[in-house]
């Protein structure tokens, strides 16, 4: 995936359904900030959505910056799209700010399952 990847954060290295308020995937989860006009958060959407139908265990959460303001300043997102790609313990393993590639996600998801 694009951006920073080197998937450290400040003040949360984990994340789990208290945070996100749904379950996390069985093998991975797609954690994706988004905001209300963001032309290539809505592309992002898709990506992951099709991302999430080819690998089984994954799930796609997208979370909305403006609204959960608390969560965003957490983990130092400072852009939308921001996608993290957490492993089935909730680790944050990558991050991507920006649009990714459909190939670069499902290589990223190789570092979390």
């Amino acid at each position: 995936m694009h951006g920073d990847e080197d998937g450290q954060v400040t003040g949360l290295a984990r994340l789990g359904a208290a945070e996100l308020g749904v379950p996390l995937g069985r093998r991975a989860t797609l954690v994706q900030f988004s905001s209300a006009f963001c032309q290539p958060c809505r592309a992002t959407r898709r990506i992951l959505a099709d991302v999430t139908g080819l690998v089984e265990g994954v799930r796609h959460i997208e979370i909305d910056a403006e609204a959960r303001l608390e969560l965003v300043r957490a983990l130092g997102i400072e852009k939308t799209p921001t996608v993290l790609v957490l492993d089935a313990e909730g680790r944050i393993v990558r991050r991507a700010v920006g649009m990714p590639r459909k190939a670069d996600v499902i290589a990223a998801l190789g570092a979390a399952v």
